[in-house]
């Protein structure tokens, strides 16, 4: 069996959830949805980083233990994936007792294979981004991110990063499809071009972390422990075991651009030092905008999508974070695009497309699926369509084009839409000519397939819409497999309602 390993970043405790985690998680749930219907064994993962100095203050300032915080700000994740419909397998927290003897075992493995040791870290170091900068990288007194920087000086263990420059190089050659999309791959490879330089991945100054195996007096870089994560949820250290042996060869790891440095460069060298396959592949999106300026509380622009889901709904507001913006590239987020999105493709074409044909059969075609007759020209034309959005599809996943995905759905609705204008089965209804009548059930039953296709394709995207859509139709069976059967004639039909009303 076809399996599939789809991970998000796990998010990091120092804020509320906002709209990039949103996205990053709906994006994974729609790669985690579609696998599954098309008959993989999925794993999707998700969870919250809770170590490290960020995490710490933050707890201090609220007058908290970093426990007790930790405890309260996962919550909020936790209820951001019920919210969004997170369809995911294991949600993994950094203070749980597996994931520390993960992280232990990462360590003891890097430190037996000669590639840490120990030294004084004297740099660059933003608390908020929880990375070290080079001197060439600070710009008038911050970090390439924003970041305000603090001078560093300390005890602490470094990884050997300087030496996995050609392997990490050479792997990327050899492997062009590991990291995407191309601008991204690009950066990465010219980062690593310009040189690498050993990692300090331990810190004496605050104690919030997992301990070094040997030395209590140090806690891991909370990014040699956060990117553990995607292992220990797999079972690590026992790489020997099943769920690591099915899964690991078929990682896909979704992520912002922010963090890409840490999960190409660092994490490929950490796994392949300890004698473990990179990621398969590295996917990093962009950013959100809104109304063309970057997201800031001091600007009081941030986008609530909690908010935006009690107004407009759950399934709308996913079907738009897909469909806006192509997967990888950054976007800008406008209500007003939002609306005009629902209105133009939810409700106007699929939503009117759904409603009209299954209204008029309802009430003029015995409300069943109607037995067809000679398939004409554009009959099969429209049909062979909608059955060739199965290779199309799968391409779409395969290379996480979202966007695209979404547009080859719609495009189908609208030719099916065209359809219906065209052969005016109510027209049909009116004559006396049992040809007429004839032509209308197979119309009809046309139409109803291709709706049926369309259902069963946009359930990663809308789940509960699809399913209220497949319901009015009569269908149990949802899977891409239940496409290769043909629509039963005679399926009874639910009384129709709209499912997706306009926005004023």
């Amino acid at each position: 069996m076809t399996t599939r390993y789809i991970t998000t970043p796990i998010y990091y405790l120092n804020g509320e959830p906002h709209l990039g985690h949103v996205y990053t998680t709906v994006a994974a749930d729609v790669l985690a949805r579609y696998w599954r219907l098309a008959g993989a064994r999925v794993k999707f993962l998700t969870g919250t980083d809770e170590h490290g100095q960020k995490v710490a203050q933050a707890a201090e300032a609220a007058g908290e233990t970093p426990q007790a915080y930790a405890d309260k700000m996962v919550t909020l994740f936790q209820e951001m994936t019920c919210k969004i419909n997170a369809s995911y397998d294991v949600f993994l927290r950094t203070t749980e007792e597996r994931h520390h003897l993960a992280a232990k075992a990462l360590w003891k493995k890097l430190e037996e294979a000669g590639q840490i040791y120990q030294s004084t870290y004297a740099g660059w170091y933003a608390v908020r981004d929880e990375a070290y900068y080079e001197e060439s990288e600070i710009v008038e007194g911050r970090a390439p991110t924003g970041a305000p920087v603090e001078w560093m000086e300390e005890a602490s263990y470094f990884f050997r990063l300087s030496a996995w420059e050609k392997p990490l190089l050479d792997y990327y050659e050899a492997h062009p499809q590991a990291l995407a999309p191309i601008g991204r791959r690009n950066e990465v490879l010219s980062f690593i071009k310009g040189g690498l330089r050993d990692l300090s991945i331990s810190r004496t100054k605050f104690d919030w972390g997992v301990a070094v195996p040997g030395d209590a007096s140090h806690v891991m870089y909370v990014w040699i422990d956060a990117l553990t994560n995607y292992i220990t949820a797999l079972g690590y250290p026992n790489v020997g075991g099943e769920e690591f042996q099915a899964f690991w060869p078929e990682s896909l790891h979704l992520l912002g651009k922010d963090i890409l440095r840490f999960h190409a460069v660092y994490w490929p060298a950490f796994l392949m030092a300890a004698g473990l396959p990179p990621p398969k592949r590295i996917f990093s999106h962009g950013w959100w905008t809104h109304e063309g300026e970057k997201m800031s509380k001091s600007l009081g622009n941030v986008v609530d999508p909690f908010k935006l889901i009690d107004t407009y709904g759950l399934d709308p507001l996913r079907y738009f974070l897909m469909r806006e913006v192509p997967f990888g590239q950054d976007g800008n987020f406008s209500e007003d695009v939002l609306i005009q999105r629902i209105n133009s493709d939810l409700a106007n074409d699929l939503g009117n497309l759904a409603q009209r044909v299954l209204s008029f059969t309802y009430k003029n075609g015995g409300a069943k699926i109607p037995e067809p007759g000679e398939l004409l020209r554009e009959d099969r034309e429209l049909l062979a369509k909608a059955a060739h959005l199965q290779e199309t599809l799968h391409n779409d996943m395969e290379t996480q084009a979202l966007q695209a995905y979404c547009r080859h759905i719609w495009g189908v609705v609208g030719d099916a839409n065209r359809y219906v204008d065209a052969q005016k089965p109510w027209s049909l209804k009116k004559s006396s000519d049992p040809k007429d009548l004839a032509r209308m059930g197979t119309v009809l039953y046309v139409l109803m397939d291709v709706i049926r296709h369309v259902a069963i394709y946009t359930q990663p995207l809308m789940p509960d819409a699809s399913a209220k859509i497949l319901d009015q139709l009569g269908q149990d069976a949802r899977t891409f497999e239940a496409l290769k059967t043909p629509l039963k004639v005679g399926t009874p039909l639910n009384e129709p309602s709209p499912v997706f009303p306009r926005i004023a």
